[in-house]
């Protein structure tokens, strides 16, 4: 039996009857940039996330770049994200002129509040939570420490569409969230896509005309921006797959309690946890293992395919090289050659699920 990791063809060939007529009419159209499919997302999105606004990008790194341009912090200041997340969230940063700090992740590795707390200096501006894997951070608590110091506290929501946090959608819980939809996120697009999401007037129509040239109107710019705009393609599919999307999130979520229900015996392993206050989306299955790259190599003998999200923790790479020497203690560091995301998502079926935990309890049985 072969247990697919991620199945797009099979999630296509399910909403085909929907998908080929909204983008076949958009070509009928041919309005390809900025059509009406985009504003009904954007439109949609907001509504889905319980927010103000929502400004759809070219892709999630766009987005989270967006997101802290538009606050205009001072060139050279600090903001702290955590030491396990996709380079996206650094590279957004650096790209505003601002600096990187890494703080260390909690054991469901979302960004640790006490690490963050004891990073905070005066160059300090902001604080990214990243609701890893989807599920969300402790954001009650980073709350609080934004509001001790002063600072903003942004999502990345990259990989937490649909997530929740005491009973509120991720991308509502702090000054603003960044949102990719990569063909591989739980709500995917048909190429790069992304979205801003956030309450404040002033700051959303702002990040409208950053993505736009800085432009109010055609051929009029107010200030210089970015070329960052969602296809109206990508919305239409969009628009399709949202509708789905807390379905999807259900599906994934009976996964997850299966997979964490039949192999709670297997002391060799240590899987990620439920937490009341949250309700996950779910975007990978995410175990710990010492055995990971044999276990790995077994799986696929298997026929299993699983991934590595992420073989590096931040400052291990090159790039950042520069701050592994105050992260070398830090459990992201330690963890990130531990870690083997498991087949997850509504492709998989009651006898996929069965084969997978059985080959893992044979794994280690023989062993």
């Amino acid at each position: 039996m072969k247990v697919k990791f991620l199945d797009l063809k099979k999630q296509y060939s399910l909403l085909k009857n929907e998908i080929d007529p909204a983008v076949q009419a958009v070509f009928a159209e041919a309005d390809f940039i900025k059509g009406a499919e985009v504003k009904k997302f954007e439109e949609n999105f907001a509504a889905y996330c319980g927010a103000g606004h929502c400004i759809s990008c070219g892709n999630g790194t766009d987005a989270l770049t967006t997101l802290l341009k538009v606050h205009d912090f001072p060139s050279g200041s600090e903001v702290i994200l955590p030491a396990n997340t996709f380079v996206a969230t650094a590279e957004a940063v650096l790209s505003n002129g601002l600096k990187p700090v890494f703080a260390d992740i909690s054991e469901d590795f979302t960004i640790l509040p006490e690490s963050v707390e004891s990073l905070i200096n005066a160059n300090t501006c902001a604080i990214i939570a990243v609701h890893l894997y989807g599920h969300p951070a402790d954001m009650d608590s980073l709350k609080g420490i934004a509001e001790k110091y002063g600072l903003r506290l942004f999502e990345d929501a990259a990989q937490a569409h649909g997530a929740a946090y005491r009973g509120k959608k991720a991308g509502t819980l702090a000054d603003g969230a960044g949102f990719s939809f990569y063909p591989g996120k739980v709500l995917g697009a048909a190429g790069d896509a992304g979205a801003i999401v956030l309450n404040d007037e002033k700051l959303a129509e702002k990040s409208r005309k950053f993505c736009n040239h800085g432009r109010t109107q055609k051929y009029f710019h107010e200030f210089a921006g970015i070329n960052s705009r969602m296809d109206t393609l990508q919305a239409a599919v969009l628009n399709i797959k949202l509708k789905h999307l807390d379905e999807w999130i259900a599906a994934r979520n009976a996964v997850a309690k299966s997979y964490i229900g039949q192999l709670s015996d297997v002391s060799e392993i240590v899987l990620p946890e439920i937490h009341p206050e949250t309700s996950d989306a779910w975007h990978l299955f995410v175990i710990k293992t010492e055995k990971r790259d044999e276990l790995k190599e077994y799986l696929k003998s298997c026929d299993i395919e699983t991934g590595i999200h992420y073989p590096l923790s931040l400052p291990e790479q090159p790039v950042f090289a520069n701050h592994i020497d105050y992260c070398a203690g830090y459990r992201a560091v330690r963890e990130s050659h531990s870690l083997l995301s498991l087949p997850i998502g509504e492709h998989l079926s009651e006898d996929e699920i069965l084969h997978v935990v059985g080959k893992i309890k044979s794994f280690f049985c023989k062993r």
